[in-house]
């Protein structure tokens, strides 16, 4: 297998630009484009290719401009999920509760009680197709908190007991998004992980006659993916495969894995997944090229996108927190990884 590579992604100066290189936990290329988005501001980024191989020409979209958001446009969406199909760009949030962080500067007693507060986050709870114009996103459709996923969620027989439980204590936490078509979306969970059996969604969603800003959704089916024991981080489209990015649960660190879910865009008929379905690739993760040690907490596998104009089939890489190494000096460029795809 061809060696991988390490690309620059420019965000330059602008409002968001230090938090977007911090945060990356969801992308998807379009053409020329190269749309990024965070788990911290409710923003939606765009770079442009540059002939280098890197990423640049940053522009940025507020998602309140772009949607009605249930808790308005300043609260986090928690994007961890991306991807583009025809004039259409899609999201989808977190739809995670939070455990209060315990900081190194807590006393014993901040500390029981952060660790008894748990918040809900209207804004997590939403999924967004957006219409893209050259590359300008304009108003688009919600499906929101309001008879939105986990509403639909709340009588399942495998996922109703994990709503009320924060994401890192393996509660509901939705990461990765797949386009089947413009009214199916595949939706991976990081949580919650079943005896070892992690899910994915297929999501069946309708417009609402009269409100171009809404979503219903029609139903949904349950996939059980045997991971190793991992959760979904993302998934990407290969024809008619899915790529699926899986990592840990919870907070400790652990493996990063790449998988193919063979036939899945065309033949999603059995509901779980395994053996001949499901081949593991010898991808490593992340790429550190400079030699550089892997610091314990950073580089985290967030996001993956087919390279549609790679020497050989590839996918780049994107990182939540990500390490010194991979940061330059002038504090608004970020390195992402290209890492073929063995066949």
């Amino acid at each position: 297998m061809a060696a991988g590579r390490q690309v620059e992604l420019r965000f330059g100066a602008g409002a968001g630009s230090d938090e977007a290189l911090k945060d990356l936990s969801a992308v998807c290329r379009d053409g020329d484009w190269l749309w990024i988005a965070g788990d911290e501001e409710p923003r939606l980024e765009r770079l442009g290719t540059s002939g280098d191989g890197g990423y640049g020409d940053r522009r940025s979209f507020l998602l309140g401009d772009l949607v009605d958001l249930p808790e308005g446009p300043e609260k986090e969406v928690d994007v961890e999920g991306l991807d583009c199909a025809g004039n259409h760009l899609w999201l989808v949030g977190s739809h995670s509760r939070t455990r209060k962080r315990v900081e190194k500067t807590d006393d014993d007693a901040e500390a029981v009680t952060n660790l008894r507060t748990v918040r809900s986050h209207p804004n997590r709870h939403v999924v967004l197709r957006l219409r893209v114009d050259d590359g300008t996103p304009g108003r688009g459709a919600l499906l929101g908190s309001v008879g939105g996923l986990a509403d639909a969620l709340s009588t399942d027989e495998h996922l109703a007991p994990f709503l009320a439980v924060p994401s890192k204590d393996n509660g509901l936490d939705v990461e990765g998004l797949a386009v089947i078509d413009d009214g199916t979306v595949l939706v991976g969970l990081r949580g919650p992980v079943l005896r070892g059996w992690a899910v994915v969604l297929e999501l069946r969603l309708d417009e609402v006659p009269g409100r171009p800003d809404r979503l219903a959704l029609r139903d949904y089916d349950k996939y059980f993916l045997r991971l190793d024991g991992l959760g979904v981080r993302d998934l990407c489209r290969d024809g008619d495969d899915l790529l699926v990015l899986a990592g840990p649960t919870m907070d400790p660190d652990g493996p990063t894995r790449l998988y193919r879910w063979h036939g899945a865009v065309r033949k999603r008929k059995l509901p779980v997944v395994r053996d001949e379905q499901l081949t593991r690739l010898d991808v490593p993760l992340p790429l550190h090229l400079d030699g550089a040690e892997p610091e314990e907490g950073r580089d985290k596998a967030e996001g993956i996108t087919l390279v549609p104009d790679a020497a050989v089939p590839a996918v780049l890489v994107v990182y939540d927190t990500p390490a010194a190494a991979r940061r330059r000096d002038d504090g608004r460029t970020v390195l992402a990884d290209v890492v073929p795809l063995p066949r």
